[in-house]
């Protein structure tokens, strides 16, 4: 009778690979109830991510921008470590973060190239809804 083969357990499997990459692309998406940070390499791939909710915030304290420049200083920390030094940032929306965002990545010491507004703009899209009455 012949014997099975024994399976034998892999030790090392697939590991994540950390990334070394000196531009990145900040994409900032301010909301009305909090404030998405994304820091992406320059094809779009997300790298590191993090928002007001994520740094502890909840309720209506996520929609500060206070909370907005804690959420991005832990980011930007994050991408510090993968040896991002200067980055694109690319904001979209119209909430109350958008302004400590930016200051805040120029606050850690990263090089800021461009800034570009992507909020989308409606050409009179749908129709609004009825006024209200109270």
């Amino acid at each position: 009778m012949a014997k099975k083969p024994q399976k034998t357990r892999r030790t090392s499997g697939s590991r994540k690979i950390k990334r070394q990459m000196s531009t990145a692309q900040v994409h900032v998406m301010a909301s009305f109830n909090n404030t998405i940070i994304t820091v992406t390499d320059q094809q779009g791939n997300t790298v590191c991510w993090g928002s007001a909710g994520a740094a502890g915030f909840k309720g209506s304290r996520k929609s500060t921008p206070f909370a907005a420049r804690l959420a991005t200083e832990q980011v930007m920390k994050t991408a510090q470590s993968f040896g991002i030094q200067e980055v694109d940032v690319i904001i979209k929306g119209p909430g109350p973060g958008r302004e400590a965002t930016i200051r805040a990545v120029q606050g850690m010491g990263i090089t800021v190239r461009s800034i570009e507004d992507v909020t989308p703009v409606p050409h009179n899209g749908c129709r609004p809804p009825k006024r209200r009455r109270v």
